[in-house]
């Protein structure tokens, strides 16, 4: 089959298309075609000229994701021109930006118009549409992941039409894709809701393993937005508790604030992780050296600079989501696990909560959640660790998150969604010949 290689107006700029790579270097996908359309009809041409060519399409963001789920042999839409804030209505409470836009663009829009994102995850590297398509979140008790933020979206389905999607119109399609897998079509646009700007009190202080599990309920209960981090092969934690503040800011010192978050949390990281690779059996010492190492601190800032922190240290991730009422249980397990094992584990382990939300294949769809995240370097193995952390999330009734590694496939994510044939109805309705499909896909939702 010929293969064209479109430009212009067939779609945006075209190239011959180089090996695409995620962040963490774990996927690799060589697209026959790669293009950066500028515009929602420049997606949709393009849309149009892979269909005619008998191509899939996949749409990229900064590739963040660990599984393959932008991989194509196909026609491959990288975000790179269809970026920027399309409009602020203050009195509507919404903003409105390009699918590609970064979130760090987006937190640097909206803090210019005293206005923010009420929760996010940690990370602002991500598109927004990546950051939706896979469930990104951060920790709430009342407030839920980025996706279930979105007011509005605009689609580019599989024959080259564009659906505007709302609860008023399309609400079904709208429905399913705020957290869409890049399964239903090509997101071009999004609105979000936001609010005034705010200001968020940080409080971040060690705790120990025991005190912060028989608190956990306590402290979810009480703190707007609780997290924490257990070191393995130690006693010690890290807690993060943040909640809205009437001010004054008083954010972390030029000095202070670059030794921990730099210096420490990646600098010094990643040399200890280094070491780690060469030589697993310093890993449990230097677990300890570093647990010790952590102090207390409090500061007051806008929300983006106390939710987000800079992440230089690349790793590979798995995170599944279970009933919030399960997580001391299966983090327990966890830790009975690398006690009683030979794996040599640098990177923390993540704990964060959310909220029941109404999107159907979002982590913490009907139910209040718990998300426990594990962690390896890069060129560290992984797989005997992650597995084993697998049979005890599933024994939980966990659910992966869609962006980070897992094994699970679509009989086993049928019974752990109540909503998950509503979604696969919609995808059939939008593309019935898989135009978006690929082997991600295929394995968590079935052909």
């Amino acid at each position: 089959m010929a293969v064209s290689n479109a430009v212009g107006g067939s779609g945006g700029r075209g190239t011959n298309a180089a090996p695409w790579r995620n962040w963490a270097g774990n996927v690799t996908a060589r697209p026959a075609r790669s293009m950066t359309p500028a515009s929602t009809e420049e997606v949709a041409a393009a849309v149009r000229a892979a269909a005619a060519d008998g191509l899939t399409v996949k749409a990229a963001g900064t590739g963040h994701s660990f599984t393959p789920a932008a991989a194509t042999d196909g026609l491959l839409i990288r975000p790179e021109r269809l970026t920027g804030v399309r409009a602020v209505d203050r009195a509507a409470g919404t903003v409105t930006v390009a699918a590609g836009t970064p979130l760090k663009h987006l937190n640097h829009t909206l803090a210019a118009h005293g206005l923010s994102l009420t929760n996010m995850g940690d990370i602002m590297e991500q598109t927004v549409s990546g950051a939706t398509a896979t469930g990104t979140h951060g920790t709430g008790r009342d407030s839920a992941s980025i996706a279930a933020q979105i007011t509005a979206l605009e689609l580019v389905t599989a024959d080259g039409s564009v659906l505007t999607c709302s609860a008023g119109e399309n609400p079904e399609v709208f429905a399913a894709a705020r957290l869409g897998l890049g399964a239903l079509g090509v997101v071009s646009e999004l609105t979000f809701a936001v609010e005034p700007e705010f200001l968020l009190t940080a409080r971040e202080e060690p705790m120990a393993f025991d005190e912060v599990t028989d608190r956990f309920d306590e402290l979810v209960a009480e703190n707007e937005h609780f997290e924490f981090y257990w070191f393995p092969h130690t006693g010690s934690c890290n807690t993060k508790r943040n909640n809205r503040s009437q001010g004054p800011a008083a954010p972390p010192g030029r000095v202070s604030g670059w030794v921990e978050d730099e210096l420490l949390s990646n600098g010094v990281f990643q040399l200890a992780c280094t070491v780690g690779r060469a030589v697993p059996a310093a890993i449990p010492g230097i677990a300890k050296v570093s647990s010790r190492a952590l102090s207390a601190r409090t500061y007051t800032d806008i929300p983006y600079k106390v939710f987000t922190s800079p992440r230089r240290v690349r790793f590979v991730e798995m995170e599944y989501a279970l009933p919030r009422a399960a997580a001391v249980a299966a983090l327990g397990e966890l830790k009975a696990l690398v006690e009683r094992s030979d794996f040599k584990v640098s990177f923390p382990v993540e704990v964060r909560t959310a909220p029941a939300d109404d999107l159907p294949l979002s982590t913490a769809s009907g139910r209040d959640t718990a998300y426990l995240a594990v962690h390896m370097y890069r060129g560290t193995p992984y797989e005997a660790y992650f597995a084993a952390v697998e049979r005890i999330m599933t024994a939980h009734d966990g659910r992966p998150h869609w962006g980070k590694l897992h094994t699970r496939d679509a009989a086993y994510l049928a019974d752990a969604y109540p909503r998950f044939g509503e979604f696969t109805a919609v995808r059939d309705r939008l593309d019935p010949d898989r135009r978006f499909a690929n082997a991600y896909l295929r394995r968590v939702l079935g052909d």
